[in-house]
């Protein structure tokens, strides 16, 4: 049996795909990652990310990784409404957290998968992150980023065929899920959109078992339809 890994694991979406992984009993073992947790990463500094993927090698190797992980507001900065509200030194936290570090992940944890056989590497994305579908504008760091991680999943996804041509790399947007990071926006959500995190899990999960090798280096929302670049 092979193993799962779920990053961002202290997160309201990522511990609900932890334990529903845990009780599929289809992995074993499901390593729990995060900041906060007992096997603690930091996807944005290199060593800690290398040293949590020297832990994984030492057990089974992973055929699902699932990355759970974004930032979207602080105490002190939320999303920008204007590009008169620019802060340098918060664009580039936002684009580490949602698109450095995810790349940091994949260079480490992808040659721990297996060359053979059906693999799926997914990174929580959003909507927002699609060019094309930006019509409301603002929101310029987080877009950005998402656009940025939505194009290394794109690019991943070439490079990864040569090495096993049936591993699956994708992007998920879970909708809004009461979390953290959508709390202070959830006023305006439509009534029946807002999803608890062990309902987005469960459609994750669903959607990343509907996967195959064609869907790879997309973006799919919790629905399992395509979401335009």
């Amino acid at each position: 049996m092979s193993a799962a890994v779920v990053i961002g694991a202290s997160g309201g979406i990522g511990a609900a795909l932890h334990a529903a992984l845990v009780d599929e009993a289809a992995y074993a073992p499901v390593h729990a990652l995060s900041r906060s947790g007992e096997a603690p990463i930091d996807i944005t500094d290199e060593a800690s990310v290398a040293a949590a993927a020297a832990r994984i090698a030492a057990g089974p190797p992973p055929s699902l990784v699932i990355l759970a992980t974004g930032l979207l507001h602080d105490a002190r900065h939320g999303p920008e409404k204007s590009y008169r509200d620019f802060d340098p030194a918060w664009l580039e936290t936002v684009l580490r957290v949602n698109a450095i570090g995810p790349a940091l992940v994949a260079k480490h944890l992808l040659p721990l998968m297996p060359r053979q056989g059906r693999t799926v590497f997914a990174v929580l994305s959003a909507r927002i992150g699609s060019i094309s579908d930006n019509r409301l504008g603002g929101w310029y760091g987080y877009r950005m980023a998402k656009a940025a991680l939505n194009q290394l999943v794109r690019t991943l996804s070439v490079e990864e065929r040569r090495r096993n041509d049936r591993a699956i790399l994708v992007g998920l947007h879970p909708g809004t899920v009461d979390t953290a990071l959508s709390k202070p926006f959830q006023a305006n959500v439509r009534p029946g959109t807002l999803f608890t995190p062990d309902r987005a899990a469960s459609q994750l999960l669903d959607v990343i078992d509907g996967l195959g090798v064609t869907d790879s280096g997309k973006l799919f929302d919790f629905e399992g339809k395509e979401v335009a670049p």
